[in-house]
């Protein structure tokens, strides 16, 4: 079987990004994304998941601090929202709580159970801090209309008031000139299989949790290599079947996820929507897992 001829990753020559897929009708949306969530916290995914593509748990190099008790006293995240939709759906575990809460959160950890509600913390964090990637980058641009009409604004809406008062608009992360600029070349190259932008364009839920993700990292010294290495088990707990699918299309090429330089497969080739599709039809596929989608 012939390898798939799968496109190069954006470069800084080639800014010209998709039409994103995730505007939407948002009310069609926020039900599910929601309901989704929680059932990856409760219902922990069985089988292949982390023994392909990721360890049980990871603990990032970098603390959470008080981040979740600043994101609820400056209301992109609305407490009381928060919590009561997560009680209607089984309620919060109390270090989840701690991550929402508290004020002396160790180093953020990543497991099967938590992941999803990591992303959504994650997720608000992007959102809400300020940074010229949203305010500068492809999200700003008119040619793709409302930025407040993308699944990463529009479909925040537990926040107090419109989750665009909210963008770009609070400290709770403060890069220095070196650690912007690597927030930034690194955001070009870490894409998700959801769509084919990659985190500099973080029109969907994902990619706003990732570029939250890697303000949190690139803020507390973390070297350009760590943070690839980071992001790929991250990307793989967001999206656990479709990384187990590259782990099986890389063995049989003889390679293994774990030996393939991260940054390789973060890639569009990879990670990207359309080559992710390229790579899943020429391996045979699994029973579906959940996770993954736009709408989550």
């Amino acid at each position: 079987m012939d390898e798939p001829q799968i496109e190069e990753p954006i470069t800084e020559k080639k800014k010209d990004f998709l039409v994103p897929a995730s505007i939407i009708l948002v009310a069609l949306i926020i039900g599910y994304a929601w309901l989704y969530q929680k059932s990856a916290i409760s219902t922990p995914s069985t089988g292949e998941r982390s023994e392909e593509n990721t360890a049980p748990a990871i603990e990032l190099p970098a603390a959470w601090g008080n981040l979740g008790a600043q994101m609820v006293a400056a209301g992109v995240i609305d407490r009381e929202k928060f919590v009561a939709l997560y009680d209607s759906i089984g309620g919060l575990s109390e270090k989840e709580r701690n991550l929402l809460d508290g004020t002396d959160n160790g180093n953020l950890k990543i497991t099967s159970e938590n992941s999803g509600f990591v992303l959504n913390l994650l997720w608000a964090l992007g959102l809400g801090n300020k940074n010229k990637i949203l305010e500068e980058g492809p999200m700003a641009n008119p040619r793709y209309g409302d930025p407040g009409r993308f699944a990463s604004t529009g479909g925040w809406t537990i926040a107090k008031g419109n989750a665009m008062n909210h963008y770009s608009k609070h400290l709770f992360i403060v890069l220095t000139t070196e650690q912007q600029a690597l927030v930034e070349k690194v955001s070009k190259n870490i894409y998700r299989p959801c769509c084919d932008n990659p985190t500099y364009f973080p029109d969907c839920n994902h990619g706003m949790a990732m570029l939250g993700l890697l303000e949190l990292l690139a803020s507390q010294g973390t070297s350009e290599s760590e943070i690839y290495k980071l992001a790929l088990q991250v990307n793989a707990f967001w999206f656990p079947e479709q990384y187990a699918t590259i782990a099986r299309y890389l063995e049989s090429k003889g390679r293994t996820l774990q030996t393939v330089d991260p940054k390789e497969i973060l890639g569009n080739k990879y990670s990207g929507a359309s080559g992710f599709s390229r790579i899943a039809a020429l391996v045979p596929q699994v029973e579906r897992q959940s996770g993954g989608g736009c709408g989550v």
